[in-house]
Formats: structure tokens, C-alpha cells, sequence
């Protein structure tokens, strides 16, 4: 029974995504380097032989295929394209160039937004209230039978001083302070007072008051 577990998982998803998620796209064409269109944004669904240039597509023409583009150096697909074979309910999606698109895999962030209330199950990116996962990717991990969610180690702090701090899986470190989570990062020197001013304005010859012993600048 214990084996059948990992099989169910990978019933759900139809099996040209993880091979398809583990690829390296944006490459050079091994077959048409000469080539100004050798760029390697094309993936068959039905033959699932890696990255594909549109050169390398001419011999897939009945073949179901799909665009791969790039977005701050991440792979997207766009919806309009992905929809259309497998369904991305929860899944964040973002318009870039005025087309809806989806992140192939996980983007953790270094740290949460300010006012965050909702972040991805997986990898915890900042995400929409009605969504659970940044990315195809995420949705495949937090969506398996043997998934814990791992966030809720924010929940243990561990005992420094009046203050508790923790550090969650990113290797980020936060205070917990009265019940509250907060990024744990320098806050900005204060000024100092009075003091640095005052070094630097002794300009003139002292003069001494004629009645008295103060000392006036001018």
C-alpha cells in the first residue's frame, strides 16, 4: 500500500509537466547553432524531448506544443497557452506585456512585503488573498499527499532575551516581540546629539564677557 502513494500523486498531473519543469530553457540549439533562431523556448507535450527551437518544432507540426518565455530571468507560460491542457486554479498569475502569464517554478523571496497576509504554501512569496501558490511548481509540491507545510515554524521561537528571535527556512532572521513577528534588520543609527554639531561650529576667536566669566563666540 505504502508504494502506491507517489503513483497517485503523479496521476494527478499529466506527465509531460515535472519532466517539463526540470528543464533548462533559453539555451542554444545543439542542431541549429548557426542559426539566428536557435533559441530554445519550445516544449512538445506529446514527444517531452527537451527544450525545442523553432527550427526543431517544424518536425512536431501535429504535435501539441507550448511557449516558453522569460520574465526578470524566470520562465513563464502564458495562460491563454497553459489552460489549455492543464489547470492552474490557484496558481497566481501576473500580465506581463499585457498577457497573463504563470511562473513555471518557485521564486522565494528574501523577505515578506510590509502588510503581507497571504503568502505561497511552498516557498511563501507574496501572493493575492485568492490564491495558494506563486508557481506551477509549488502547486505540485504543496498540492501532494505527503506535504507538511513548513511555515508555521514562525510559530516556535526560540527563548534570547526579553525578545525571542527565530530564523524560518529562507535563513532570514525575525523578532517575535508581544506576540507580533517582525524582520529582524539594523535599524538607522540615531543622530547624534548635539554633540557632533557642536564640534564642528567653534569658529572665531573666544572673547571674554567684561562682567562675568562666559565665554561668547562670534
Amino acid at each position: 500500500m505504502g508504494a502506491e502513494g507517489p503513483n497517485e500523486d503523479d496521476k494527478k498531473w499529466p506527465p509531460w509537466l515535472k519532466p517539463m519543469l526540470r528543464e533548462s530553457f533559453f539555451v542554444q540549439c545543439k542542431l541549429h547553432a548557426d542559426s539566428h533562431k536557435s533559441e530554445c523556448n519550445m516544449y512538445c507535450l506529446d514527444c517531452m524531448n527537451g527544450p525545442l527551437c523553432s527550427l526543431c518544432l517544424n518536425h512536431h507540426k501535429d504535435h501539441r506544443s507550448i511557449q516558453i518565455r522569460r520574465s526578470s530571468y524566470h520562465d513563464v507560460i502564458r495562460v491563454s497557452e497553459i489552460q489549455k491542457h492543464l489547470d492552474i486554479t490557484s496558481v497566481q498569475t501576473y500580465v506581463i506585456n499585457s498577457a497573463k502569464v504563470v511562473f513555471l517554478n518557485e521564486r522565494p523571496q528574501p523577505r515578506p512585503g510590509k502588510g503581507v497576509t497571504n503568502t505561497c504554501e511552498v516557498c511563501e512569496r507574496s501572493l493575492l488573498d485568492s490564491f495558494r501558490f506563486c508557481s506551477l511548481g509549488c502547486k505540485i509540491v504543496g498540492t501532494s499527499k505527503n506535504y507538511e507545510r513548513k511555515s508555521n515554524q514562525l510559530m516556535m521561537p526560540v527563548s534570547d532575551s526579553e525578545d525571542s528571535y527565530i530564523s524560518n527556512r529562507h535563513g532570514r532572521r525575525m523578532s517575535i516581540c508581544n506576540g507580533r513577528v517582525h524582520s529582524f534588520t539594523p535599524s538607522t543609527p540615531p543622530p547624534i546629539a548635539g554633540g557632533f554639531r557642536a564640534a564642528k561650529r567653534r569658529k572665531g576667536i573666544p572673547h571674554r564677557a567684561p562682567m562675568g566669566g562666559i565665554i561668547i563666540e562670534v
